[in-house]
């Protein structure tokens, strides 16, 4: 596994895959194929949402293409691809891996392709039932709020959320607890904002067109904001799963690897949740530990307070992450885009608690997303842009946001630039913040 490529179709080497369960236990044989690396700096990249192994392999091989030729005389590098179950609806197209016209016009619809029908029911085996029934649904969107409120329970369900105590509700998003025709009404108009058809051939504006719709017609145009709800019952599931691969898997892995081969230093990177991966893996760094010399998130896909010792909401209390930047050896950096609709758009949406005062209109600040605004409530963290971050570089510590909206902007709906990611500035990124450069 020392070869270029490993024998995984990447173009670069020694690259090996860290294969994770979805209770974060590490492939031991994918452990030790790292361990046995000779390298001098290990690159270790988690993939997120909307990935599967072929497209999360692709992934790699396309991101760490440019470092060859960017890394110092004195770097051997060493690259490992982050694979943990992940889900991927692929009538979604990807920048540079679907052909040009699926961005341009995007073929989102209501009914599920054979490829995400059968995904879904490797993500919640044993469903079978379920997703049949949510998959007719979505095909035939009958014009009946019975449908709806069957659906929204069919998705409650396959997400958990029913399971859940009364007593942490609140933790629930409101996604899953507020009225399912509202929701749907929500999403659609979400939808429509991103450029992708809220509602199939009825469209988006009998679906979006004000909070006072009428049955029928109205109805049917909801169905894509349904859909959209489905696809956010595994973005929930995502997250939580993301977290547990992080702290309980990859962060106790990176740690025996520190061990076992000390001189080794290690610069993690996440895309959406594999950015949450490579984040919570930092619970796991002992104090005082010099191992992970650099964190870098592109587009991260979890809360913008993350690093904060105090939310400005509420100071008592900090980030679920607080204070981690301070385990890295070297900088957290935080790319984010405003062209990215699936954190723009989405993620406040999906991250609304239930019981929230605002309700699923009320857009504010506390849920807004590190890759759609960078890292906030954390004092003396700059924010740079992409041009400054590669002219100048960036902080040898702490957390440091880039705007990387000049470079991440292209992608179809209903995610929007969210997987624009394979770019050489980005890769740039990861050199200046590694201390790797020429």
């Amino acid at each position: 596994m020392a070869d270029i490529g490993g024998g995984f179709g990447i173009g670069v080497g020694p690259y090996a895959e860290l294969t994770f369960d979805s209770e974060g236990d590490v492939d031991r044989v994918t452990q030790g194929a790292v361990a046995r690396m000779e390298a001098t700096d290990v690159l270790v990249f988690a993939h997120g949402w909307n990935s599967d192994r072929s497209t999360a392999t692709r992934l790699y091989d396309r991101f760490f293409a440019p470092f060859p030729e960017l890394v110092g005389s004195g770097v051997r590098l060493g690259y490992v691809g982050v694979v943990w179950p992940s889900m991927r609806f692929s009538d979604e197209p990807i920048p540079d891996f679907d052909a040009p016209g699926a961005l341009a016009e995007p073929g989102f619809g209501t009914a599920l392709d054979p490829v995400t029908r059968r995904a879904l029911g490797e993500f919640w085996p044993g469903r079978e039932a379920e997703l049949d029934r949510v998959a007719e649904l979505l095909e035939e969107r009958p014009e009946s709020a019975a449908a709806f409120i069957e659906f929204g329970a069919l998705v409650r369900e396959l997400a958990g959320v029913d399971a859940v105590p009364a007593a942490v509700a609140p933790a629930v998003p409101a996604l899953f607890t507020d009225d399912v025709l509202e929701v749907c009404r929500v999403l659609a108009r979400a939808l429509a904002t991103a450029g992708a058809p809220a509602g199939g051939a009825d469209g988006p504006d009998s679906a979006a067109g004000g909070p006072g719709f009428a049955a029928g017609g109205a109805l049917r145009g909801l169905w894509g904001g349904a859909k959209e709800l489905l696809r956010q019952a595994t973005y929930y599931k995502m997250k939580k799963r993301a977290g547990v691969v992080g702290e309980r898997g990859l962060g106790p892995v990176l740690a025996q690897l520190a061990a076992d081969r000390p001189a080794l230093r290690f610069h993690l990177i996440g895309h959406s949740f594999g950015a949450r991966v490579v984040s919570f893996a930092l619970r796991a760094v002992p104090e005082g530990a010099r191992y992970v010399k650099s964190v870098t998130l592109l587009q991260g896909a979890f809360s913008h307070y993350a690093f904060a010792d105090r939310l400005p909401h509420d100071r008592s209390n900090g980030g679920t992450l607080r204070g981690l930047q301070r385990r890295v050896d070297g900088p957290v950096v935080a790319c984010h885009s405003p062209h990215d609709s699936a954190l723009r758009l989405f993620y406040p949406l999906a991250s609304r608690m239930a019981g929230d005062s605002a309700g699923l209109l009320g857009f504010d600040e506390r849920w807004g997303a590190i890759g759609h605004d960078g890292v906030q409530a954390v004092p003396g963290a700059p924010r740079l842009s992409l041009d400054t971050a590669l002219r100048r570089g960036v902080p040898a510590a702490g957390c440091v946001s880039v705007d990387a909206g000049s470079v991440v902007r292209r992608g179809g709906a209903p995610s929007g630039a969210h997987s624009d990611i394979c770019h050489e500035e980005l890769a740039r990124v990861v050199v200046t913040a590694g201390r790797m450069g020429r």
